[in-house]
């Protein structure tokens, strides 16, 4: 139980928790994971007999981190210290994770949302865009990507190597064990509203921009390559008809000046594109992201020299443009041209050869992230993964 002031709850959520060890005959303990409390919670917890981890370093993933590495368990069960949820009633979790699977969700929305017990903008906004944003972005099934009581086998979570330390670490435990593959389930849990007499600590836009934040920067497919191919189809579309005959939208005529701004887009487009390359392989050689295969087999096809090569041939295309546009200026004893023309043949050329250096620029620093190659990035040590062992934590 990550805990940060509690007092007021904290024993009533011990006492169900060791009622359910009781009842169900289960081999375990109940830790207390304190985040600096001042109102005597880490008293109340010792009390109760129960063994309590004092973590400095602020924030709720921080604090569960710290529990998740000293638990004693081969499997975990987390929950808030608010008496929101029922520790009382853990049997689908225990079942599930005893039947295989590595994590065990909570779904509020099938088990049932008491009035009161969340925000209506939590409940109808924020949680289902933002569980919504994260099924679309990394292909899971979890619906509920934000219920803060789930069990999970801790070897398997210790070995995500989670780093998040705010709030944003439900959905970081969501979204690594989804591209780990690792055995994900979802069981009916009712949310109550919490027994505090205070305010909550989570901050709706604050924490509801901390988990967009990480969903986005997890995925270099939405966050830099969808958009940047969708701008480069754009404009060189628009580019290219610009160029090629005059286009009318409604009453106005698209020239030069669209011609540019396509132009922009277009490498614009590109270096998005080559971010989420870039984004993506330092992810995979850091430990951040799993191995792609589709990754993989591009690289073996599109080596350094194949990338010198691409980008000194567009680069190359450019400057023969830039070429035949001194030898039109010429024709005019390198004095005043119409612009319209000149633009119809300098802008083409310039924009190639930016983006030949860019392809060239991109290959070589591709070579440079993947110098040494893959390594893995460094995990808490973890339990031996007995999974015939009925051991949990609460």
């Amino acid at each position: 139980m990550p805990c940060l002031n509690e007092a007021e709850t904290v024993g009533i959520c011990i006492a169900k928790a060791k009622d359910f060890l009781f009842r169900s005959g289960v081999d375990g303990e109940v830790l207390l994971a304190d985040n600096g409390s001042t109102d005597g919670s880490q008293a109340i917890a010792c009390e109760l007999g129960v063994r309590v981890v004092n973590v400095p370093e602020r924030g709720y993933g921080s604090a569960l981190i710290a529990g998740i590495q000293e638990a004693a368990g081969t499997f975990v069960i987390m929950g808030d210290a608010d008496d929101s949820y029922d520790f009382s009633d853990l049997g689908a979790y225990v079942e599930a994770l005893r039947g295989g699977a590595d994590l065990v969700m909570g779904d509020r929305f099938a088990g049932g949302i008491a009035p009161g017990a969340m925000p209506p903008l939590h409940r109808y906004i924020g949680n289902p865009v933002l569980s919504f944003i994260g099924r679309l972005f990394f292909h899971s099934t979890i619906r509920d990507f934000h219920c803060g009581l789930r069990g999970f086998r801790r070897s398997s979570i210790l070995d995500l190597n989670l780093q998040s330390t705010g709030m944003e670490f439900a959905s970081e435990m969501v979204v690594k064990a989804t591209l780990s593959d690792l055995v994900i389930s979802e069981v009916p849990t009712t949310l109550r509203p919490d027994g505090r007499s205070r305010d909550p600590h989570l901050r709706t836009w604050r924490d509801g921009w901390r988990h967009l934040r990480f969903l986005m920067l997890y995925s270099p497919r939405w966050l830099f390559l969808y958009p940047g191919i969708a701008l480069m189809i754009i404009s060189f579309s628009v580019g290219m008809a610009v160029e090629l005959t005059t286009v009318h939208v409604f009453s106005a005529v698209l020239g030069v000046d669209t011609l540019v701004i396509a132009s922009a887009g277009l490498i614009i487009g590109l270096q998005s594109v080559l971010f989420a390359v870039f984004t993506k392989i330092y992810g995979v050689n850091e430990g951040f992201l799993p191995p792609n295969t589709r990754l993989d087999r591009v690289n073996r096809w599109v080596t350094l020299e194949t990338g010198i090569v691409v980008g000194a041939g567009l680069a190359l295309l450019g400057v023969i443009g830039l070429v035949v546009a001194i030898v039109h200026w010429s024709d005019a004893q390198f004095g005043r041209l119409n612009t319209v023309s000149a633009l119809h043949i300098v802008v083409p050329s310039a924009t190639l050869l930016a983006i030949g250096f860019q392809v060239t620029l991109a290959s070589l620093f591709v070579s440079i992230l993947e110098i040494g190659g893959r390594r893995t990035a460094s995990k808490p040590i973890s339990t031996p993964d007995d999974r015939s062992l009925p051991t949990a934590s609460a």
